[in-house]
């Protein structure tokens, strides 16, 4: 059974800091696309960042990069979310997904791309 679990959500004031992580189980880690998605109150799930099976593709939305930084550790089955420079307009539930590929991350940026989902985390940016 394909598990992946957020952690590190919280509140946060503007300017400050996050990293989530998710811990998958249940797949071979090594063979999937991993990506972040969030949801904001009143809007559609977007994909913030992607990061393809080997580690050596990402992929950022133009509204996070430069401040977000998406990594893998293949040994340990983990994806992280470093968020820096966080603002209100962050502030959403983080989803971890993933999907069997080996292409670059860019070409898995739509929500219909990934097979698993994570039960997400709240981050709240606050003014």
């Amino acid at each position: 059974q394909v598990q992946l679990v957020e952690s590190g959500g919280g509140l946060v004031q503007a300017g400050g800091s996050l990293r989530l992580a998710c811990a998958a189980s249940g797949l071979t880690f090594s063979r999937y696309v991993m990506a972040w998605f969030r949801q904001g109150p009143g809007k559609e799930r977007e994909n913030v960042a992607a990061i393809s099976s080997s580690g050596g593709s990402r992929y950022y939305a133009d509204s996070v990069k430069g401040r977000f930084t998406i990594a893998r550790d293949n040994a340990k089955n983990t994806v992280t979310l470093q968020m820096n420079s966080l603002q209100p307009e962050d502030t959403a539930v983080y989803y971890c997904a993933a999907v069997e590929g080996g292409g670059p991350a860019y070409v898995y940026t739509r929500r219909s791309s990934y097979a698993y989902w994570g039960q997400g985390t709240q981050v709240t940016v606050s003014s």
